[in-house]
């Protein structure tokens, strides 16, 4: 083992704090083409630009075997008819698989399948662990009123590729259907 990798971090379920690692803040600008109505993102930055989500991600180690892990925190809110959303990815490393541990809140997973495009919606909220295969790309959307923070644990060579669905987005979303959380093909 080696003695100068810091194996314990602190987290502070009050703050969604998170010692040892780097953060990344991402508002509505940073993933402002995730959502389908563009006039609702438009409307929406005339007058301010929300933080929807934050991530703090540990990295100990990048030698085979080392897993890095991050704590998620969304907020909750809608743009349009969408919950907010993570911008969603692949891992790099295709074959890498990912487990989300729900810590507070209510939310929800999209899981879409590669090779066949298949979608999935998984619940997310305090309680609920949603293991994400391989292959899969995945974004987290926050259905309730209170911030959703979970963990995320992943193999040190997973790497996370925004592009390719930057390029096509999602073929499913999630909107808020009569204060139901509706998953419907985009347009």
């Amino acid at each position: 083992m080696n003695p100068e990798k810091i194996l314990t971090q602190h987290y502070n379920p009050e703050t969604g704090d998170l010692t040892g690692g780097a953060k990344v803040v991402r508002t509505l600008k940073d993933v402002r083409s995730s959502f389908q109505d563009q006039v609702a993102v438009d409307r929406i930055l005339e007058h301010e630009n929300p933080v929807l989500y934050e991530v703090v991600a540990v990295e100990p180690g990048d030698t085979p075997g080392d897993l890095h892990y991050g704590l998620g925190i969304l907020y909750p809110g809608m743009v349009g008819n969408e919950y907010y959303l993570t911008k969603g990815h692949y891992h790099e490393t295709r074959e890498a698989a990912e487990v989300y541990i729900g810590l507070t809140g209510e939310g929800a997973m999209l899981l879409e399948d590669e090779e066949t495009g298949e979608s999935r919606l998984e619940s997310l909220g305090a309680g609920n662990v949603v293991y994400v295969p391989g292959h899969t790309a995945h974004r987290t959307m926050n259905t309730g009123n209170t911030p959703l923070t979970y963990f995320g644990i992943y193999p040190s060579n997973a790497g996370h590729d925004y592009g390719a669905l930057a390029e096509r987005n999602f073929r499913k979303m999630l909107i808020d259907e009569d204060g139901t959380p509706t998953l419907m093909d985009r347009a």
